[in-house]
């Protein structure tokens, strides 16, 4: 995104460390509700009376799957019409939120809680979601307060371009001294490994999602742990010398 649409700089905060958090499968399960804006939207928008998403989500950023979802459904992935279906998806993701059986993943609300209270931490997202998407998701479960910063999928194909974005929103809000190695990005997917590994950031892989462990063990994090209950091990991390 432009750099016009970074969080407000502050000149006065150096945290030790920055944590970036993947959304879906990471923070939340919001029970299919992106796939299922994606469809009513290719149905109400072009009038696709059986729209197909046989689409691979995990990873993946909104800007590439929804390509895909044109392409897959006979149409054009021109700018025109990627802005019609946008404008749709994001009209009916808060109807589809609300009808999912969704939840925030266990120990997440306590985890997110423990670290906004330290001095030394600045929260904010990497994710595949379109902004405003992850805006919408984040807001529905009571989670928007804790992330003042983020990379996004509006405009990149890449998870790592995605990284790359975030990366620069860190230096914009924190000063351009703020070391990559005080960086973590935490994700479920290898993906958010790799995406790290791309802005020198450390990595934490978590098993809530839809990756194996042998999936996520095989690319090399820097740490796994099947959940985020384990309040006092995350923390450990941060805190070890």
């Amino acid at each position: 995104m432009p750099d016009s649409n970074l969080p407000e700089r502050s000149t006065n905060l150096r945290p030790v460390h920055v944590l970036l958090f993947d959304i879906d499968g990471t923070l939340i399960h919001a029970g299919g509700a992106g796939r299922g804006a994606l469809l009513a939207a290719l149905g109400a928008e072009f009038a696709i009376t059986e729209p197909r998403l046989d689409v691979d989500f995990a990873g993946r950023t909104d800007r590439s799957i929804a390509s895909d979802a044109l392409l897959q459904n006979g149409l054009a992935a021109e700018e025109a019409t990627f802005a019609r279906y946008l404008a749709s998806y994001l009209r009916h993701l808060p109807e589809s939120l609300s009808s999912q059986r969704g939840r925030v993943l266990p120990g997440v609300t306590e985890l997110l809680a423990a670290l906004a209270a330290r001095k030394d931490v600045i929260l904010g997202v990497l994710t595949g979601n379109f902004e405003r998407a992850a805006a919408m998701k984040l807001a529905h479960y009571g989670l928007d307060a804790y992330f003042p910063l983020g990379g996004y999928g509006d405009l990149h194909f890449d998870r790592d371009d995605v990284a790359r974005e975030a990366h620069r929103a860190v230096r914009f809000h924190c000063g351009e001294e703020h070391a990559s190695a005080q960086i973590w990005v935490i994700g479920d997917t290898p993906l958010d490994v790799r995406c790290a590994r791309a802005i020198g950031a450390r990595a934490i892989a978590v098993g809530s999602g839809f990756a194996t462990r042998e999936e996520l063990a095989a690319a090399e994090p820097d740490h796994l742990f099947e959940d985020l209950t384990d309040l006092r091990a995350f923390l450990a991390l941060l805190d070890a010398p």
